[in-house]
């Protein structure tokens, strides 16, 4: 499984309609995603999801420039909700141009929510004729795109409090899984963590909510400094496991420590699930999830600039997106180099 900075062909969005949870901010989301396609188009191609092809690429051509366009791709089918790093392809690579494209189950975080033409997506995709690489059914086993991060040389790391949640892959228990994980991600170790469960995450404590991989063995992870907060002593815990973490080589991991998000609550009260750790690796920049908290956003931007001093950082304001429980990179999955294939007739499926 590549890590998520090597070379991509491209990234793909599910775009939101008024059919999804996002019917009541719309308007805004649809926004937060023209966002998204912009900041997208301009490094790499676009792949975008949608029931509503004509519709999304009337409203970029307002938006993004011919150049941009001509980057982007839409796929037509049937969608529940938004969230392509749960339901894309985890797709592994040989470093020779091959690739085999993993289509797990998506059973929307544990049965929470309806997920069923979400989960046929990838199928649909691969039969138009978007992608190159071997179909591989794996839909046998429940795995989100979010709750696995890879380092590109054999080590993949989750999260206990997610893969071993209820209505996941049970009565599999933790060994069980850990050898599916190896097997299928063709992966030498796996580096379980068991703290750091962000208030509001449906989605069971993805690890792509709190640690992220970076070149050089770094570990780019949430921390908490308000022993008054909630989430204090489970993220003094996650801080304190990655400490005595060590590589395959028995090295300790650079850590380099995010700022947690001042509590962010909805109009109801509840606590939404903000964190910087959600950015997106591209080939020439990171995107990175902004919450309109100038000395928060600032810090969080210079340590992801830390951990990719290469890439451009491009801030994407996120306050819509955890509205829904997720943030930036829940939204993407990039397609390794090699992988997506543009069909000859038209850049529009049905």
């Amino acid at each position: 499984m590549p890590a998520e900075w090597e070379p991509q062909d491209a990234v793909m969005l599910t775009w939101p309609h008024v059919a999804t949870d996002w019917n009541d901010c719309l308007e805004a989301i649809s926004q937060t995603y023209v966002q998204m396609a912009h900041a997208i188009s301009r490094q790499e191609r676009l792949l975008i999801v949608t029931p509503h092809a004509e519709e999304v690429e009337a409203l970029l051509g307002q938006r993004l420039t011919a150049a941009q366009m001509a980057n982007i791709g839409f796929h037509e089918c049937p969608t529940n909700d938004t969230w392509a790093r749960d339901h894309g392809f985890i797709t592994l690579t040989d470093g020779q141009g091959g690739a085999r494209l993993l289509d797990f189950c998506f059973n929307g975080w544990g049965r929470k929510f309806e997920a069923a033409l979400d989960n046929r997506i990838n199928r649909s995709l691969f039969d138009a004729g978007w992608l190159n690489g071997h179909y591989c059914d794996c839909l046998d086993f429940v795995l989100e795109g979010g709750s696995i991060e890879s380092d590109g040389r054999g080590t993949v790391f989750t999260t206990s409090q997610c893969l071993m949640a209820p209505h996941r892959n049970e009565p599999l228990g933790r060994h069980e899984v850990e050898l599916r994980l190896k097997e299928t991600l063709q992966a030498d170790r796996i580096v379980w963590l068991d703290h750091g469960n962000l208030v509001g995450d449906d989605t069971d404590g993805h690890i792509d909510t709190i640690v992220r991989v970076a070149p050089g063995d770094t570990l780019v992870y949430v921390g908490c400094d308000n022993r008054h907060d909630e989430q204090w002593a489970d993220f003094k815990a996650l801080e304190q496991q990655l400490e005595e973490l060590k590589t395959a080589d028995g090295q300790p991991y650079r850590l380099l420590r995010l700022p947690m998000p001042d509590a962010i609550c909805d109009d109801d009260g509840n606590r939404l699930p903000a964190t910087y750790a959600n950015f997106l690796v591209m080939n020439g920049c990171v995107l990175v999830p902004v919450y309109g908290q100038t000395r928060n956003d600032e810090a969080a931007l210079r340590i992801i600039g830390e951990a990719f001093p290469d890439r451009e950082l491009v801030a994407i304001d996120s306050r819509t997106i955890i509205l829904q429980h997720g943030s930036l990179h829940c939204c993407t999955m990039q397609l390794p180099q090699g992988v997506l294939r543009t069909p000859k007739d038209t850049n529009t499926e049905k």
